[in-house]
């Protein structure tokens, strides 16, 4: 009796999305020793990457606060928790406002308290072009970060 040939194996579909997000920085404003950045889309581990950068450069600039508006934010993960993390070392001052559903299910899923100040809304605008042109808000206007 002759067997039926084995099907070839089909791969397991998780469900989830192995693109990497893409992450909008919409506006970086700086006010005094506080940088004001809006994001938006999707914070993964990659797309995080760039925005890691950003506060890097910031840090080493001597920003001393961060205000991080998350409203248009519509997908996030431990990317952004490792970024929320980092930034309050070494007495540095970080305000999450404007926390969208995505981050506020985040945040209730990591349980463990982060650092930082949630809630309210962001008082700055848009980059004013003086601000633009600032090192640390060079980038603020491009788009697909994390592609």
């Amino acid at each position: 009796m002759a067997l039926a040939p084995l099907a070839a194996p089909s791969p397991h579909d998780s469900g989830a999305d192995p693109a990497p997000g893409v992450i909008t920085v919409d506006a970086c404003t700086t006010l005094g020793t506080t940088l004001v950045v809006h994001v938006s889309g999707e914070i993964d581990r990659f797309s995080a990457a760039p925005l890691g950068a950003l506060l890097v450069s910031a840090a080493a600039e001597g920003y001393t606060g961060l205000v991080l508006d998350t409203y248009r934010v519509t997908f996030c993960d431990s990317g952004l928790l490792a970024v929320l993390r980092w930034w309050p070392r070494s007495g540095r001052r970080l305000r999450l406002v404007n926390p969208s559903r995505a981050v506020t299910r985040l945040l209730k899923a990591a349980g463990a308290p982060l650092p930082i100040t949630v809630g309210g809304e962001s008082t700055a605008g848009p980059c004013p072009p003086s601000s633009r042109s600032h090192p640390i808000c060079h980038d603020s206007g491009r788009e697909g970060f994390g592609t």
